[in-house]
């Protein structure tokens, strides 16, 4: 009993009325994060069932690294340096995606460097 109650004094320590209705009505705002995601390819499925959307594309240098990989071919991911991550992307306002567009051809399978005559173009597409 004794533990119990030192777990529970250090667990709320820094928890404060003001935290609490803080949080409470962050979650009533429903409020979200922005989120970067790192893909090959964008869909019109990554906007779910939006009705009307207004996109900004811009083309970009480079990629944040701090980007959520969604590149699903592997040797894609492999020549971008960062993992393969098959998954599906659902965008909502605010967030960015970061496009890794191959020029030059089909990547060859088996692919740990880009081949000659071969490049990325990134773009970035946000919902406004």
């Amino acid at each position: 009993m004794k533990f119990r109650n030192i777990f529970y004094k250090f667990l709320f320590k820094n928890v404060t009325l003001y935290n609490v209705q803080r949080i409470i009505y962050c979650n009533q705002l429903k409020l979200t994060t922005m989120t970067k995601y790192l893909a090959n390819a964008f869909s019109l499925q990554m906007l779910g069932e939006i009705e009307m959307v207004n996109l900004n594309i811009v083309k970009v240098d480079t990629f944040p690294a701090d980007c959520v990989s969604a590149v699903g071919h592997q040797d894609t991911a492999t020549v971008l340096g960062v993992p393969m991550n098959r998954i599906n992307v659902k965008l909502e306002k605010g967030d960015e995606l970061y496009v890794a567009q191959l020029t030059g051809g089909r990547l060859p399978e088996g692919s740990t460097t880009l081949p000659e005559g071969f490049k990325f173009v990134f773009y970035k597409v946000t919902i406004m």
